[in-house]
């Protein structure tokens, strides 16, 4: 009884407790974080598309440190398997072996049948030995081969006769008032017979629903401005002609994959970035401003919250992606033509200024505008306008002078369309100034570009049509210190920070 307890009973209940338990610690490890991160990716995709860049960027952020993560104990609880698997080969049969030896040993027949079974002892010793040895060779591979990766997961995908595979979310409509909602399914795609199929599927309970298979006709990325989701895109089964299918994603890099694979489009509206960046101070520019400006004073000068009232996006910019076009740009009647409505025109003139590679009033000088704003007398606050608008580069300058000069004959029927000069500062403040570092001081600064707007609008006959005083001193920097002195800033000031260029984003959509 002693030598069964302690060649036999012993070792197996100490490889029970030791590696089998620490196996299942392992597991209940691995299930938690695997809840904990299924749960969180489905709080972030949830996330409404509308929030600020800085909150989504946040959001995607942790959402990746936590996808790493995860995959790091998943590796690790796939290579304690293994191990679990290899050892228990030798962990097991071992004290079995001895078990059966020491019993052959103390006992005549058992010696009798030990030398009968003699041959397969030593085949099995020899076998444990090479079991063992194997064991660690193949951990080290396994080791090398989780570490390739992490470092390039997508060279080491498992091979299949699939072009793509993977979990989306599926778009299910409901009768109205319920909406929709979305349903992760297991989705492959075979590229040559252009099958498409997708499964229900829940990661706590498997397979929840019946394969569904159709052939695809197209593929279209799907605008955020049509969708409150992210990472979305739009698939069409030739079964079912003019109902479109919306998946998700689980991000914009897993979309691109997805999108090429199923050879997807872009949506039209996408076009609409390219025009956005090629804004210059160019002909084209200028057109693009003058033709606004004569159909907005001649179809909407009367028109209540001119400038404030905004038109819909896809319109805006479909309407900028002709005005900016060459071929285009001449053929649009933006005076006579229905097609287009007030707050059409007023919100691509102010998206054509907010897409300059530089605000209009540049930001070399952004710091010395927004000085005579903040102190000094109305008639000194001119005069510092003046002679900086005469220091701007000439096309700067004669782009303004088209702009203010509009504005201030806005400004002269703020009875009819409630637009006085200070609602203009508020509109056209954050369009046409902008500090080049977005600081937590430059907070400061929004209510002080709004005053030189207005001083633009009511001086503009002045600082345009007059050359300024040759003797008026050049405006010095507020934020310049004799030489030596030590810094200025605070310590929350000193450093940078994004919430600056949240409030200019908030300033630029007040009208949105």
């Amino acid at each position: 009884a002693l030598s069964v307890t302690e060649t036999l009973i012993k070792p197996l209940e100490r490889f029970r407790k030791e590696q089998l338990g620490a196996v299942k610690e392992e597991k209940k490890k691995f299930d938690k974080e695997t809840e904990k991160n299924y749960s969180l990716l489905e709080k972030h995709l949830n996330l409404s598309a509308k929030k600020k860049e800085l909150q989504l960027q946040e959001a995607d952020n942790q959402v990746e440190q936590n996808r790493k993560h995860f995959y790091d104990l998943s590796l690790e609880y796939v290579c304690k398997l293994q191990e679990i698997q290899e050892r228990k080969k030798f962990e097991c049969v071992e004290p079995v072996l001895s078990f059966f030896q020491g019993l052959f040993t103390f006992y005549h027949q058992g010696y009798e049948l030990a030398k009968d079974f003699s041959h397969y002892k030593m085949a099995l010793q020899i076998n444990i030995q090479n079991t063992r040895n194997r064991f660690e060779g193949t951990r080290s591979e396994v080791e090398e081969l989780m570490n390739k990766i992490r470092r390039n997961p997508q060279e080491h995908k498992r091979a299949n006769h699939f072009t793509m595979e993977g979990y989306l979310y599926v778009q299910e409509k409901r009768p109205a008032p319920f909406g929709s909602s979305w349903v992760k399914h297991y989705c492959t795609y075979m590229k040559e017979t252009k099958k498409f199929t997708m499964i229900p599927f829940e990661h706590r309970g498997g397979k929840v629903g019946d394969e569904e298979l159709f052939i695809l006709t197209y593929c279209t990325k799907r605008n955020i401005d049509t969708t409150d989701r992210r990472f979305c895109f739009d698939l069409e089964a030739s079964d079912r002609p003019g109902v479109p299918v919306t998946m998700q994603a689980f991000s914009e890099e897993d979309r691109k994959l997805w999108m090429e694979a199923l050879d997807g489009k872009e949506a039209v509206s996408g076009i609409f970035s390219m025009f956005i960046y090629s804004a210059q101070l160019d002909k084209i520019g200028f057109t693009v401003i003058k033709k606004c400006i004569s159909a907005v004073e001649t179809r909407g000068i009367n028109d209540q919250g001119l400038y404030r009232v905004v038109g819909v996006s896809s319109k805006v910019q479909r309407l900028l992606s002709l005005l900016m076009d060459a071929k285009t740009c001449n053929e649009v009647d933006l005076e006579n033509s229905v097609d287009w409505e007030v707050k059409t025109i007023t919100s691509a003139m102010k998206q054509y200024l907010r897409s300059l590679p530089e605000p209009l009033m540049t930001y070399e000088l952004h710091g010395e505008f927004i000085v005579p704003a903040k102190s000094g007398s109305p008639e000194s606050r001119v005069n510092a306008v003046h002679f900086l608008v005469h220091k701007l580069p000439e096309k700067n300058k004669e782009m303004l002078e088209i702009l203010v000069k509009h504005l201030a004959n806005v400004s002269k029927h703020a009875k009819r369309n409630l637009m006085t000069v200070a609602n203009l500062g508020v509109v056209f403040g954050p369009t046409l100034m902008r500090p080049q570092e977005e600081t937590v001081a430059a907070i400061m600064d929004l209510k002080f570009q709004n005053i030189v707007v207005e001083i633009l609008i009511e001086n503009h006959e002045k600082i345009f049509k007059t050359l300024p005083d040759a003797t008026f001193p050049e405006p010095i920097s507020m934020s310049m210190s004799p030489p030596n002195a030590p810094p200025r800033q605070s310590r929350r000031q000193g450093q940078r920070n994004k919430r600056p260029l949240a409030v200019y984003n908030l300033c630029l959509e007040l009208d949105d």
